[in-house]
């Protein structure tokens, strides 16, 4: 009777937390997810948008697909993109791959690009033998000095 049978469309606002509502806990959602009022702790998780508009003020950590932001937001955020729109204002550390900011944004974060694929790179090895040039010459006869010739 209440099942459903298939998933909603990412785009799909299926979950509200009205403006005069303020939420703390773990929310974990299929579709997307818009907030006007408050969220004091917690986390945030779906495989589409979160939407914080300009009465939100938001203090947890978001997992997403594309956050966007009008209000205020405090927290951690792992998506492939976050734009942070007119007005907005930020705090705290964003893992993305795309970055999108308007004019008039409040900004104090870290803005990690590509943050999820850097796990994959290593530094290049050091070479196995190497060695360090050593400068020859007395500077206090006026010669310059010079390095050796292998």
């Amino acid at each position: 009777m209440f099942g459903r049978t298939s998933r909603p469309e990412p785009d799909a606002i299926e979950v509200l937390i009205g403006a005069r509502a303020t939420f703390s806990g773990q929310l974990q959602c299929d579709a997307s997810i818009r907030i006007d009022g408050a969220v004091n702790q917690g986390r945030i998780e779906t495989p589409a948008n979160v939407i914080l508009t300009e009465t939100a003020t938001v203090n947890c950590d978001i997992v997403a697909r594309v956050v966007s932001i009008r209000g205020k937001f405090k927290g951690v955020i792992q998506a492939e993109r976050v734009e942070l729109l007119n007005g907005s204002q930020v705090g705290g550390v964003l893992n993305v791959n795309s970055f999108y900011m308007d004019d008039n944004v409040l900004m104090r974060a870290a803005v990690n690009i590509r943050a999820d694929t850097m796990t994959d790179v290593k530094p290049p090895s050091p070479p196995a033998n190497p060695t360090i040039p050593v400068l020859t010459g007395d500077a206090s006869s006026g010669t310059p000095p010079t390095f050796p010739v292998e």
